[in-house]
């Protein structure tokens, strides 16, 4: 710790050093005369509120006790003569060096010798609050998280008006030093677990969360490069982020990302989705149940399916229509993992395509494709048809690792069968459930299987059955 010297003059060079403000030209420095007194305010230009400090400097110029004995110190300056809702003194270098570059305006003074004041007048760059393009609901709010952590903490404050919601504050990377929120209710989440989660942050070593959200999960979870399950649910809602933690979950918000990260997740926590909640129990249960026969079905149908065909006699009677007529120039397995690649590339190709042509462009490239490689006999009609449906069951699920991690475990099925047969589905299917099991929680501790094992019916329910609010 560094503290501010009685010898001003020595301040302001180290300041100017530290903050580099020769060869920054968005780090100001304004310099003042008031009362023969020299005034020194250091700010990032695009972070302050222009109106603000103006009216502040006006304030300071017309101070006319400014630099008497009535106020030489830091903190009886501010007590005095400041009127701004948020500042503060400082009287460590080094922090006011970070506050500076976090957006805040620091003032320096001769005519007080033991510090420095820090205006929080901010004003971060933020889009609207609009809704989620990967999170739509049917019906329900329509606003979304920003990448602006003040902006997302609010947005919780508004719809969870209590005295015991708690929304720490924490900073990770020695050289971004981004802003981290923690936010639980106390009373509800488990203050061992709050705490185990702060210890974490507060361990991180690392220069910078380039990617946000997604580089403090890899920051806090210990990841088996082979298990592709996810162990944190991600939400850009946050009407979301409150109902998980009106339920006793723990949300991190992260500066600079418009996800939260819900924790502890398990498996059968992705079986939720926001538009149950805005529809009675009756319909939001079938809408849930729709949806979970969806998607674990994506992963069922297109092994079982290359099963029967390469084993016609493990077909059932009257089904024989599902062997392709013409199963085209390339081997079923071939057709199938080539597919899974195409369908990957058009969503790749789709993201990087202007908004106006995105649409079209998946449309007409799907069809365009599909119908050539028909025609020309490298891919079977019906291989495409079953991967279509995969295609579309997938989006039934938002969370896209999960979505990618039965994707894996269908290919390594289709292999598998290909080699071992009717051993080679259980031995993929069994695969797929030694990664479920043995996948933990950000703790350690929580089962991914929670509520199946250890067994909580009552938990269970209510995930797989849209219950009644009491």
């Amino acid at each position: 710790m560094r503290k501010f010297s009685a010898d001003f003059e020595l301040n302001i060079s180290t300041l100017d050093k530290e903050l580099n403000v020769t060869e920054n030209f968005d780090i100001i420095k304004r310099e003042m005369l008031i009362n023969s007194h020299r005034v020194v305010m250091y700010y990032v230009d695009g972070f302050v509120t222009a109106s603000l400090m103006q009216k502040l400097m006006m304030h300071l110029v017309t101070i006319k006790e400014f630099g008497s004995t009535l106020a030489h110190t830091v903190d009886e300056f501010v007590k005095l003569s400041v009127p701004s809702v948020e500042v503060d003194p400082c009287y460590d270098i080094d922090k006011a060096q970070k506050l500076v570059l976090s957006g805040c305006s620091l003032i320096v003074s001769d005519a007080f010798y033991d510090g420095a004041i820090v205006v929080d007048a901010r004003s971060y760059p933020a889009r609207v609050t609009a809704e989620p393009e990967n999170d739509k609901v049917m019906r329900g709010s329509r606003d979304g998280f920003v990448e602006t952590m003040i902006f997302n903490t609010a947005m919780i404050r508004r719809r969870i008006r209590d005295k015991d919601l708690v929304v720490k504050y924490a900073t990770a990377g020695e050289k971004s030093q981004t802003d981290i929120s923690i936010v639980y209710i106390k009373g509800k989440a488990n203050q061992k677990y709050v705490e185990e989660i702060e210890k974490r942050i507060s361990n991180i070593k690392t220069d910078a969360l380039v990617m946000g959200h997604q580089s403090l999960i890899e920051c806090l979870v210990k990841h088996k490069w082979y298990n592709p399950f996810p162990k944190v649910r991600c939400t850009e809602r946050p009407d979301a982020a409150c109902a998980s933690i009106l339920e006793g979950s723990v949300v991190i918000i992260c500066d600079n990302s418009p996800e939260a990260l819900i924790l502890p997740t398990g498996i059968f926590d992705f079986l939720q989705e926001t538009d149950d909640y805005y529809f009675p129990p009756l319909v939001g249960t079938y809408l849930r149940l729709v949806r979970q026969i969806v998607f674990w079905s994506s992963m069922v149908l297109i092994p079982l399916w290359y099963l029967i065909i390469t084993n016609p006699q493990f077909m059932p009677q009257g089904l024989e229509f599902l062997i392709p007529r013409d199963a085209g120039n390339i081997p079923i397995l071939a057709q199938l993992l080539i597919v899974e690649v195409v369908i990957d590339g058009l969503k790749l190709a789709s993201l990087n395509t202007p908004s106006v042509m995105s649409n079209s462009f998946g449309v007409i490239g799907g069809l365009l494709l599909g119908d050539f490689a028909v025609q020309i006999g490298w891919l079977s009609a019906d291989v495409i048809f079953y991967m279509a449906i995969v295609s579309i069951a997938s989006f039934t699920q938002s969370n896209y690792e999960l979505g990618y991690a039965f994707k894996f475990i269908r290919i390594i099925t289709l292999i598998l069968i290909a080699l071992f047969d009717i051993w080679g589905l259980f031995i993929g299917f069994g695969i797929g459930i030694f990664l479920v099991s043995t996948n933990s929680t950000i703790n350690g501790k929580r089962s991914y299987l929670y509520p199946l094992i250890p067994f909580n019916k009552e938990a269970l329910s209510r995930l797989l059955l849209r219950r009644k609010k009491p």
